[in-house]
């Protein structure tokens, strides 16, 4: 499957395969079966205790409230994810290659109704067809991709464990970083970082001194002090004051 390119906000290209029909099947038949396998256990439990209508209730509930939460959850804070699509090493991103936010989730999950039809994914199958970015209708709604993940994302933790010495050396400074840096502008660090090992070496280089210069500014640090990609990466989780 050809691939595509996507220019990030921080106008860094990068090269992206979409995840094709029968990956994208088999993740959602997999999500579909662990969450019909959580309901059936849940009204195995409550049928026991409870009179079967009541039992019959509470399983269509459940199973209501997993088949939308699931999607929801796993798409906004588990890098895209959801139990199917680690398996088949797939993800859904934003399609400036951004993580998915809560209100493109649900517009591409309450679509997913109109994909659904009138069989299995009759619509939805057919839009990914017809899209040359292999995007089903709750995608193209959303301005959303599903892509492959030849190279898994490193978590917050495993950035964090890289670095090999504190850029922010001072308590000043480490107080100044927690006060002046928002959560919104972690996260932008954040994603920064995520995305560094997939940039050319010049283009990291850049794009980190340019970021880097603002926060220089902000938290009155010479520029001889530490290099862009270290303070980069510190901002984003900086330690803490001793």
């Amino acid at each position: 499957m050809s691939e595509l390119t996507i220019t990030t906000p921080e106008h860094v290209p990068i090269r992206l395969e979409p995840a094709g029909a029968g990956s994208r099947f088999l993740a959602i038949t997999i999500d579909a079966l662990i969450i019909s396998g959580i309901a059936t256990t849940i009204f195995g439990i409550v049928i026991k205790l409870l009179p079967r209508g009541v039992a019959m209730a509470i399983f269509v509930t459940v199973n209501f409230f997993l088949t939308w939460a699931w999607h929801l959850w796993f798409e906004t804070r588990k890098q895209g994810r959801t139990p199917g699509k680690r398996i088949l090493k797939i993800r859904v991103i934003d399609a400036r290659g951004l993580p998915v936010s809560l209100h493109q989730s649900l517009v591409r999950n309450i679509t997913r109704v109109l994909d659904f039809i009138p069989v299995f994914y009759g619509v939805g199958a057919i839009a990914l067809m017809a899209s040359p970015s292999r995007r089903r209708l709750g995608d193209i709604l959303a301005d959303t991709l599903v892509v492959r993940d030849a190279q898994p994302l490193a978590y917050r933790g495993q950035l964090a464990a890289e670095r090999r010495h504190n850029s922010l050396r001072t308590p000043r400074v480490l107080r100044l970083a927690r006060h002046r840096i928002s959560l919104e502008e972690r996260e932008f660090l954040l994603t920064l970082c995520l995305r560094a090992d997939r940039m050319t070496a010049e283009a990291r280089y850049d794009l980190m001194e340019e970021v880097a210069k603002e926060y220089r500014k902000k938290l009155g640090i010479e520029e001889e002090q530490m290099s862009g990609e270290n303070l980069v990466r510190d901002l984003f989780n900086p330690p803490p004051v001793r």
